[in-house]
């Protein structure tokens, strides 16, 4: 069974899947420290992009938790991702983490770029 905790001021789903694989990430790392942070950057076809990296906890960063594992947003970040779902996902064109913006205008093909 699947435990997210989010509250009304930070409203990003953060799944179980997504959860899982930073899971074995964190293991592999053998640092269970480690939180995973999501971000915007400008860049990409369509404008902004989103990244990924691991990192502490900072002032006024946004904290979901999943099944124990910790997905960090900053607050500029947070304003373009207000809403949206952080997901792992596996398929015939390989694997890696999905960002579903509602507030993405327009996207790339690719996924990891888009636009207001």
């Amino acid at each position: 069974m699947s435990t997210t905790e989010t509250n009304a001021d930070t409203p990003l789903i953060f799944t179980a899947a997504a959860a899982a694989k930073v899971n074995k990430m964190i293991e592999e790392e053998s640092n269970p420290d480690l939180k995973l942070r999501v971000y915007i950057q400008g860049g990409g076809c369509s404008g902004f992009s989103y990244g990924f990296k691991f990192d502490d906890e900072k002032d006024g960063d946004a904290k979901m938790v999943t099944d124990g594992v910790i997905l960090l947003v900053d607050p500029l970040s947070l304003q373009y991702l207000y809403g949206a779902e952080v997901d792992y996902v596996e398929s015939l064109q390989g694997s890696q983490f999905v960002v579903r913006n509602p507030n993405a205008a327009t996207t790339c093909g690719c996924g990891s770029s888009f636009s207001i």
